[in-house]
């Protein structure tokens, strides 16, 4: 099981944005929750549920372990985009880090990059060039970059 709280590749998102910075957080998604599971305790070894608790969605992930499921929950939050199913992903997510994956994000500092104003008024998160980091790739890619270069000065 200590398998399970290994670091796994993850992304980069704007967690915030105004004039003065973007803040950036690392997450993985469900898949990548997913893909843990089935390399660890293998496909048939877990399962998840949901269940809807007032305005709330609990997701559970079960772990057969000497053939007796053990199980942890967790809810999670609304997205901006498809509220529900946000929310649902969100709780299977935190129901994975109960079992410790991803854990380690929580761990890692919140990088603030600088931002720029485009022409549609909003603001965006930019390299030091003062280049735009329009997608998330761009900016996965700017902020590891950026962090191995700090590494590798110390």
């Amino acid at each position: 099981m200590k398998e399970l709280q290994k670091e796994i590749p993850f992304k980069w998102r704007v967690q915030s944005v105004n004039e003065y910075g973007a803040n950036c957080v690392a997450y993985i998604d469900a898949r990548d929750v997913q893909d843990t599971l089935d390399k660890v305790v293998g496909p048939q070894n877990w399962q998840v549920d949901y269940k809807q608790v007032g305005n709330l969605f609990m997701a559970g992930i079960g772990i057969k372990k000497d053939d007796t499921w053990v199980w942890k929950w967790d809810t999670g939050s609304e997205s901006n985009i498809e509220k529900e199913k946000g929310h649902v992903s969100d709780a299977f997510k935190r129901a994975g880090v109960m079992w410790g994956i991803g854990r380690f994000l929580y761990s890692l500092d919140v990088p603030k990059l600088k931002t720029k104003q485009h022409t549609n008024k909003k603001y965006y998160p930019i390299t030091r060039d003062g280049q735009i980091l329009w997608s998330g790739a761009d900016l996965t890619e700017y902020i590891n970059a950026t962090l191995k270069a700090r590494k590798s000065k110390k």
